[in-house]
């Protein structure tokens, strides 16, 4: 065999090194990554940021070559996720079908998904739907990766289709199982959601800012994942960047709460503030009223707090024990029926959930509602109970530039 073709076979056209391929492939995956978190999620599923139509169809192509999703499934999928999140319907949820199966099994829960048809276009209204969309991208889905896997055997010879089989491997994992799975199952909160959802860690780099999932759930539409000072999201990095040079424009971002003093009665921007922030006065209802009570309840039993009540039980105070086994579910509400004081607060915070749930288009009622919640919460006679109520008055959304 001519040692040319050898050389071909073993390195292809470009003959990289170890390192070059190393290089190729981070740069190609996180190409990858960012099309998924900066086009398909946050643009097209959530509409919180355009881009300008050469980088968007680049972002679509490039989905096309490297993972053969169709962007109104995709899209389809992940609104119906949000929409009936950790219900028997939800496309991917651990609660219902186990950690294991979403995050080793996310491929084959994808492909049932979009077997859907009816929710597919339900759900995905508004993606792309021009001729190379119908005429390519579609009907010839499989296509993309299979022109990928002969480019890259061209450009690197043997190498080239390791490389192609990892990218084809990559966003099953990190998405369909890191994001999808331990996303609802591992990590920390900064919202008190009302699902499982969790950051992974508070700097979003690997996987284009996902790791931020429960920041994502907390504000669905907001373009920009980190909402603590001290978390980082490459992807809203990303976006900013690109706005800069006008390849990007940001629609929406996570409105930034403002307290005011001194207001005596919750008013029209109160009520404003608290629908849009109602996750966030849920965490500080558990923060500074029922966690400050489960101490002075421990100190008075003599004992430290994580013997008078398991961690996962605290957690489970936080929404009635909803995601805990029914076995414990029981033995968390017996615990609080015995204490009238932690009681008396986890029927204030149940109250004050339903006010800020409330499925209604009557704003009158709603406000009403809160004001005599309030009220209620200052004549209790607890004092973490009545600053709390004094500092929900003055919520007010504050303005912020993008």
């Amino acid at each position: 065999m001519p040692a040319s073709l050898l050389d071909f076979l073993s390195g292809g056209l470009l003959q990289f090194g170890f390192w070059s391929l190393v290089l190729y492939f981070l740069v190609a995956t996180q190409l990858t990554i960012f099309s998924v978190t900066l086009y398909l999620h946050r643009s097209q599923a959530h509409r919180g940021v355009d881009f300008h139509p050469v980088l968007a169809h680049f972002f679509r192509f490039w989905t096309w070559l490297t993972t053969s999703m169709i962007t109104k499934e995709w899209v389809a999928i992940h609104r119906k996720h949000h929409a009936k999140c950790e219900t028997e319907e939800d496309p991917h949820s651990p609660m219902h079908k186990g950690i294991k199966t979403v995050f080793w099994q996310g491929v084959e829960l994808y492909r049932e998904a979009r077997g859907m048809r009816g929710d597919i276009e339900q759900y995905g209204k508004g993606a792309p739907d021009d001729w190379i969309e119908r005429k390519l991208y579609t009907p010839h889905a499989t296509l993309g990766p299979t022109l990928l896997l002969f480019i890259s055997f061209a450009l690197f010879g043997f190498a080239g289709i390791a490389i192609w089989a990892i990218q084809m491997a990559w966003i099953p994992f990190w998405a369909a199982g890191v994001v999808n799975g331990l996303g609802h199952w591992w990590g920390y909160r900064n919202f008190e959601t009302t699902d499982t959802a969790t950051n992974l860690t508070p700097w979003g780099v690997w996987i284009g800012g996902e790791e931020l999932h429960n920041n994502h759930h907390a504000f669905p539409s907001s373009a920009k994942f980190a909402l603590r000072k001290w978390e980082f999201d490459i992807g809203w990095a990303t976006i900013k960047g690109l706005q800069a040079v006008g390849l990007a424009k940001v629609l929406r971002v996570a409105p930034s709460l403002d307290v005011r003093p001194n207001i005596h009665v919750p008013d029209a921007d109160t009520l404003k503030a608290l629908l849009a922030h109602r996750f966030h006065a849920m965490t500080d209802y558990q923060r500074n009223v029922l966690k400050p009570a489960l101490r002075e309840e421990a100190r008075a039993a003599g004992a430290k707090l994580r013997s008078l009540l398991p961690r996962q039980h605290r957690k489970g105070l936080v929404d009635d024990g909803r995601w805990l086994k029914p076995e414990a579910r029981e033995q968390l509400q017996d615990w609080v029926a015995q204490r009238p004081r932690i009681q008396t607060l986890v029927e204030h915070r149940r109250r004050l959930a339903a006010v800020l749930e409330a499925r209604t288009h009557n704003a009158s009622e709603t406000l009403q509602n809160l004001q005599a919640w309030c009220r209620e919460a200052e004549a209790s006679g607890n004092r973490a109970l009545q600053e709390y109520a004094a500092r929900l008055k003055g919520y007010r959304l504050q303005s912020v530039r993008a």
